[in-house]
């Protein structure tokens, strides 16, 4: 082996390199909001978790992208520790896909069928296959594909390549001797662990070593200890991204860590029990790319399965490494998510959906006030306006990041229908508190208000429910039918709001109400039309985006104006049952 050699192994480990990350980011991105789905089924069922993150693992190739998306879940309070650990015990299973991948390369013989399985024989087919999808796909739609053909076959040759570079080091005594120190166990591990943490990938090690494998002079006694270390080093990335996290976000990461040093140290007093007594033939062939991918695959899934009626142990041993910490404050949103940005997205607009409840607990809190005053329930509202404060701030940064990242058109005008809402939300809020200062106003005997205008207002604030309640539901499900049906309660709330102040001037003739409460009776009919005004933006947005415009004027000029059937319907609907 000489210098050219070796330029053409690390060529090679550059091609596998990008080659896996390449289709991994691929993959990631055709499996897009069905990874959301996936893993927010998570029951308390060990088994279910551990399947899931066996399947996921192997649709993305990573099970430190996976363990990575489990700790944001977690510091994202998505998922608790119990449920992510079977989830990150199935991811270490899910992880050996690749091995089986890069074995193809080491297929060999001479007969039709063998020829066929040969990677030289399909990779280019595939290769071509990938390139027409990013050249002549001028839509986009196929740019995912293209990216998981084409690091595939990027992923081949390079390994392909490595392999023949390193062919020559059989005859090197040298190389040889190297090897022999590898048989020290320990050393082995050392080594593993080491190369793994420095290339950030169990699976980008591990295909280093089934390409030296294939030169003849590695044994399975000392590829079985570099192995063994290479899925301690896979922690690394995974304890990185969690600095800075939550309490919950780093017990997770440590889950990892823990797990494979349990199952290591088991593995080794197994085999140093099982030598003092019987021989080991195994540990004396030659290793090759199928034997370390049938070794690697065997070994986690035994320890996996044998791991997880152990869940609950794994869990107090990685709490003794991170102690409570009550003055921490949960995020909302982890920037870890952003890795995969679909469930960065679908994590945004839960966030979104339980800041919009907020507001319609704000709001619902402060209209209850009208029967009788409480101050618990007026600290509520204040309490929850600043709440969402704060939560519209922390939205709002996070999507301007979002929108940076690689999104389809779908996700692109979800992400945009939250940015153009999270403001009306905010807003609702604020006319909450509103309500509140208007109805605390009204406590002083000068300005209180008659039972007649109290009995007015609650029939328009019920109104005024209904269709925050449906703005919310066709915000949150993206049902159209539900923002359909606000526009015409909002325009039953406006009706009512005037019919509300023809009665208000009513009862000043008659002396029932005095001028002082009425500018607090207006003021509360303004707050909660207001607040109509806001659901009907929402709805609109909804309803627009979905069609990929926003012109909610247009929207709703076209409403009033075209004579739909199923809009005067409703209009007739509400105001029969909103009728004072």
């Amino acid at each position: 082996m000489d210098i050219f050699d070796l330029l053409n192994f690390f060529l090679g480990l550059a091609m596998f390199l990008f080659g896996m990350h390449y289709m991994g980011e691929g993959l990631e991105s055709c499996a897009g909001g069905r990874l959301q789905q996936v893993l927010e089924k998570l029951t308390a069922s060990p088994i279910k978790g551990f399947t899931l993150g066996l399947f996921v693992t192997a649709v993305i190739q990573s099970s430190s992208a996976t363990s990575v998306m489990v700790v944001g879940f977690v510091n994202s309070a998505v998922m608790t520790l119990k449920q992510a650990i079977p989830l990150i015990i199935g991811a270490n299973v899910g992880t050996t896909v690749t091995g089986w991948l890069v074995s193809l390369t080491s297929i060999s013989g001479a007969g039709l069928v063998i020829q066929l399985l040969k990677p030289s024989s399909w990779v280019p087919i595939l290769a071509m296959a990938g390139a027409y999808f990013l050249v002549m796909d001028k839509s986009g739609r196929h740019k995912d594909l293209a990216a998981v053909l084409l690091g595939f076959a990027v992923l081949m040759v390079g390994m392909d390549g490595m392999s023949g570079s390193v062919s020559g080091l059989k005859d090197i005594p040298a190389f040889v001797r190297l090897l022999e120190v590898f048989s020290n166990p320990i050393l082995g591990v050392l080594v593993g662990l080491a190369l793994t943490a420095v290339m950030q990938s169990s699976s980008a090690s591990i295909g280093v070593l089934q390409a030296l494998s294939m030169t003849g002079s590695i044994t399975m006694g000392e590829a079985i200890p570099m192995v063994l270390g290479m899925n301690i080093g896979a922690s690394v990335p995974i304890l990185l991204s969690a600095a800075g996290a939550g309490k919950e976000a780093r017990r997770t990461s440590y889950v990892y860590l823990v797990f494979n040093i349990i199952n290591m140290a088991v593995f080794m007093l197994l085999y140093a029990a099982a030598s003092l007594f019987f021989s080991l033939p195994f540990m004396e062939i030659s290793a090759n790319p199928v034997r370390i991918a049938l070794f690697h695959t065997a070994y986690k899934l035994v320890f996996g399965v044998a791991m997880l009626p152990f869940s609950g142990v794994l869990e107090k041993l990685v709490c003794l490494f991170v102690k409570d910490d009550t003055k921490q404050k949960q995020p909302l949103l982890d920037e870890r998510l952003m890795t995969t940005p679909a469930i960065a997205l679908a994590q945004a607009l839960r966030v979104t959906t339980d800041t919009a409840l907020l507001c319609q607990n704000a709001y619902e809190t402060a209209v209850s006030l009208l029967d009788k005053w409480d101050d618990k329930k007026a600290q509520l509202v204040r309490d929850l306006e600043n709440e969402v404060d704060e939560r519209e701030d922390e939205l709002g940064s996070y999507l301007v990041k979002l929108s940076a990242l690689n999104l389809s058109e779908t996700e692109n005008r979800q992400l945009s229908t939250i940015l153009h809402t999270i403001s009306d939300f905010e807003r609702i809020s604020d006319h909450a508190v509103g309500i509140l200062i208007s109805i605390r106003a009204s406590m002083d005997s000068a300005n209180s208000l008659s039972s007649g205008a109290k009995t007015e207002l609650k029939r328009m604030a019920a109104a005024v429910s209904e269709a925050l309640s449906l703005s919310i539901a066709s915000f949150s499900t993206n049902n159209v039918e539900a923002a359909r049906r606000v526009e015409p309660l909002e325009e039953v709330v406006d009706a009512m709001g005037e019919e509300l102040k023809d009665h208000h001037i009513d009862r000043l003739k008659a002396g029932s109400c005095s001028v002082e409460s009425g500018f607090i009776f207006t003021d509360l009919i303004s707050n909660l039309s207001r607040v109509s005004d806001h659901c009907s933006n929402i709805a609109a947005c909804v309803a627009e985006m979905q069609k990929g415009t926003f012109d909610t004027h247009k929207y709703v000029h076209r409403l009033h104006h075209s004579g739909d059937r199923s809009y005067s319907a409703d209009y007739d609907y509400f105001s029969h049952k909103y009728s004072l």
